[in-house]
């Protein structure tokens, strides 16, 4: 049990069983706590992060260190931190303490100087934004928001939009969802039985590709509102 209560001359097999045990842990965490760490990444998250890491790589890289107690404490933030993340959706005023809001950094058109130097954001990390979001033009920007992830989300002016079908008044053929129904030559049957069609109607989409031999596909989808394929041999 050397692994788990920890030894100065702490064999290496150990620090193995170690490290299968805080990847397993860290994986049960992420379950546990859900989509909305990883994705969304909001200033609590991050903290999170940086404090779980360092408690459970202690053991790791320090073999005299016992395991029990770092898990112990990783185990008490990660119940703190689903119970803060779980308040905030209940409860507007705790949402307002725990997460950040969002900063409008340009109003109207207007760069709002008060609000970027609330935001710590100085004008060329807000240029940069604006061309990662495809806006180099500062006179086509109405809104400018920065997200409690770190992002600025913008919004043109209506006489910069990209025209619609809508706009057009055209009709088009609305998108579904795109379903894989091979995938490295292997039939997902699930997906197939949800679209009502068989085997032999995927062969005959198959043929009508060009392709003889199911093994030879490496991904098809099939848009579940359309009908529109998409195929791609190894």
């Amino acid at each position: 049990m050397s692994f788990w209560s920890g030894a100065e001359d702490l064999p290496i097999y150990s620090y193995l069983i170690r490290g299968v045990i805080v990847y397993l842990y860290i994986f049960i965490v992420v379950k546990v706590l859900g989509q909305r760490s990883m994705v969304s990444f909001h200033p609590i998250d991050f903290i999170f992060a940086i404090i779980i890491g360092d408690i459970v790589g202690a053991p790791l890289s320090s073999g005299d260190i016992p395991l029990g107690g770092p898990l112990a404490a990783a185990t008490l933030i990660a119940g703190l931190h689903l119970l803060l993340t779980n308040l905030a959706l209940y409860s507007a005023k705790i949402r307002r303490f725990v997460e950040a809001e969002p900063i409008v950094v340009v109003n109207k058109g207007k760069i709002m100087a008060k609000q970027m130097r609330k935001a710590k954001l100085t004008i060329e990390a807000l240029l940069m934004d604006l061309r990662l979001n495809q806006v180099s033009d500062l006179t086509e920007i109405d809104y400018a928001i920065l997200e409690p992830n770190g992002e600025i989300s913008v919004i043109k002016k209506s006489k910069h939009d990209s025209l619609t079908p809508d706009d057009l008044n055209l009709d088009v053929t609305e998108k579904g969802y795109p379903s894989v129904l091979i995938l490295q030559g292997a039939i997902n049957r699930s997906n197939l039985n949800k679209i009502g069609h068989n085997v032999k109607w995927l062969e005959e989409q198959i043929s009508k590709h060009g392709y003889k031999n199911i093994k030879d596909i490496f991904l098809l989808t099939v848009d579940e509102r359309s009908g529109v394929i998409y195929i791609s041999g190894e």
